[in-house]
């Protein structure tokens, strides 16, 4: 197939004119939309790419009337005070999606108990969602969990802590990520570390403040109590768990903040304080988002693989493999995916 020149987006481009494009039947155009694994890569690339020539947009009413799906793809939240991670996760799952010829609809729930139950069912009854993601800390609600179930709704859960057979998941391993971001402070000279926590109710905050005791346990390092305080994940908690850290008699020569956001909010209090980062004060995050390298100094993270979380979890809820990842095997349940140590400015040798 010759390559193709973008084309002038056209509302009458139907389905025929991909294929024509392409040159394969409307049947293969059909599968190859709806994520039909029988197609081949050669095919799928050729497809997508007259699609993408034509600037074909499936019509979702038309294929809700031809089937029994409704292209609709549910994205629950409960912590907006992490809103960097929620942010980058909704925009790539919103361009996975897009790229899949779904839709995503988003719904934040807050309140009671009773009240996020609501917001659920009228997610899946009302809209008829084909699948449903739950993030931090909601993946964790087992009342969510059995109510989605009785909905009779596949859901992918990321980062979750309980019930780990009881859905798809997708994971990176927070407890190695922060145990190797310890030892990145250690080998740089620093014994004296402070640690903010993250939200207590995401199980991310707990693997990671358990990889940061191990990692310094292992290189038999004190941890006193006053160097340990609690955050929410959100930069206005952190100011007060900084301000507590840096005016200590004996303060920390280094801040590692359980992400971003946090980290972020150490860096202003340190600046507040004449406190130079990373000459007086060394400061580390985790998940690697925009925030990261807005500010200045940029900071040392964890790059979490959000957007490939993402990506990931919309092709399990569109791509038929649900079926296949039933059971108890964790091994098809469990999606582990890889992080990376990005050093910048906020850190330095300490002498």
């Amino acid at each position: 197939m010759s390559p193709i020149n973008k084309t002038k987006s056209s509302a009458k481009t139907t389905i025929q004119d991909v294929a024509k494009i392409a040159g394969v039947s409307k049947m293969t155009v059909s599968r190859v939309l709806n994520n039909d694994e029988k197609v081949s890569d050669k095919t799928r690339a050729k497809v997508q790419q007259a699609a993408d020539q034509l600037n074909y947009r499936p019509n979702i009413s038309a294929r809700r009337l031809a089937s029994s799906k409704s292209y609709f793809i549910g994205l629950l939240y409960e912590n907006p005070s992490e809103g960097g991670y929620v942010s980058q996760f909704m925009m790539s799952a919103l361009k996975s999606c897009r790229q899949r010829g779904y839709h995503l609809v988003v719904d934040e729930c807050e309140g009671t108990q009773a009240e996020k139950l609501k917001i659920t069912r009228d997610l899946v009854e009302e809209t008829r969602v084909d699948g449903v993601i739950l993030l931090p800390p909601f993946c964790n609600n087992i009342d969510i969990l059995n109510e989605l179930k009785l909905l009779n709704i596949p859901y992918v859960r990321v980062s979750p802590d309980v019930e780990l057979t009881l859905s798809p998941f997708v994971c990176m391993d927070d407890y190695q990520a922060a145990y190797e971001m310890t030892n990145l402070l250690i080998d740089k000279g620093h014994k004296d570390i402070g640690f903010i926590i993250g939200h207590p109710d995401v199980g991310a905050s707990r693997l990671r403040y358990q990889g940061f005791l191990d990692a310094m346990r292992s290189k038999k390092l004190n941890i006193p109590p006053e160097f340990i305080e609690q955050g929410m994940f959100s930069y206005k908690s952190a100011l007060g768990a900084a301000k507590t850290l840096l005016t200590q008699d004996n303060r920390p020569s280094a801040i590692f903040a359980s992400n971003d956001d946090m980290a972020a909010a150490v860096v202003s209090v340190a600046n507040s304080l004449g406190l130079n980062v990373p000459k007086d004060l060394s400061v580390v995050g985790y998940d690697d988002t925009p925030l990261a390298t807005t500010i200045w100094p940029h900071i040392t993270t964890v790059k979490q693989p959000i957007n490939a979380m993402a990506e990931t979890a919309i092709a399990l809820l569109t791509s038929g493999q649900m079926d296949k990842l039933a059971g108890d095997n964790l091994s098809n349940l469990r999606h582990v995916l890889d992080f990376e140590l990005k050093e910048r400015d906020s850190t330095t040798e300490f002498t």
